[in-house]
């Protein structure tokens, strides 16, 4: 039953990873906005920031690998939502194969998407002068943290996928999520703003994940920081994981 599972979801990530590979614009676009912004923020805004000793571009890079992924996920409820429309899932229910294996195809879908379009923001900030003294270690609990932040959000974007009722109602869950960073301590200190907002910006889960990547990659201690970015990933995961499957169960009821 196991492999039979594995085999189902296997085959299915195979068709949405062709559909990625044949529109791979959306990969790029992707990858543009937030390029855009570390151009934006680098070479017009950075000279007006205070970062101490680190330069603008390693300070800034955390937070806009979280908007990499919060901009992708958005696709990830479009081809959810595109397949509804296309009665793609009522022909899978026909089929004798298990039914979370085409859900389990979009997620795992996106985890590569996503990861790739990680791999051209970074690659362009180390054109742009981003450099790390992390070593191997840093780099994959980098890398892991990036993973399982965009593996819940992802299951969030699950939800508007199968729920929304118009292509634009799945795509503007991600609009928030987008802006979130900017309200957190991504781009500039918290200490330089007003008390309600610095009190939002330290207790939202991007400051704790960005401060926990910023720390690995220069080589500082993590502290507890590591724990509250792995609790607020977790917690987004479970519930957004449990309203995911009670939405899917509905919709194929």
């Amino acid at each position: 039953m196991a492999a039979h599972f594995f085999a189902d979801t296997a085959v299915l990530t195979g068709r949405t990873l062709r559909h990625v590979t044949r529109s791979l614009d959306t990969i790029i676009t992707t990858a543009i906005t937030p390029i855009a912004m570390m151009l934006l923020f680098v070479y017009v805004l950075g000279g007006a920031i205070d970062t101490g000793t680190v330069s603008y571009v390693n300070y800034m890079l955390p937070g806009i690998l979280l908007i990499t992924i919060a901009s992708g996920i958005s696709y990830t409820a479009f081809r959810l939502f595109a397949d509804l429309q296309g009665g793609i899932f009522e022909r899978f229910q026909s089929m004798p194969i298990a039914r979370s294996s085409v859900l389990r195809a979009h997620v795992l879908t996106s985890l590569a998407a996503n990861a790739i379009s990680l791999v051209v923001v970074v690659g362009v900030a180390l054109l742009m002068g981003f450099r790390s003294s992390a070593g191997v270690p840093a780099w994959l609990a980098v890398a892991g943290l990036l993973l399982l932040f965009t593996l819940a959000l992802t299951w969030v974007a699950v939800i508007p996928g199968l729920t929304a009722k118009s292509v634009d109602g799945a795509n503007a869950f991600a609009y928030p999520l987008i802006f979130l960073p900017f309200i957190s301590s991504a781009f500039v200190p918290t200490g330089t703003m007003p008390g309600p907002v610095r009190a939002f910006a330290e207790h939202q889960p991007v400051t704790s994940i960005v401060n926990t990547i910023r720390a690995l990659f220069t080589q500082q201690p993590v502290d507890s920081g590591i724990w509250t970015a792995l609790a607020w990933c977790a917690g987004i995961l479970v519930i957004a994981y449990l309203f995911a499957g009670i939405s899917y169960r509905r919709r194929i009821s």
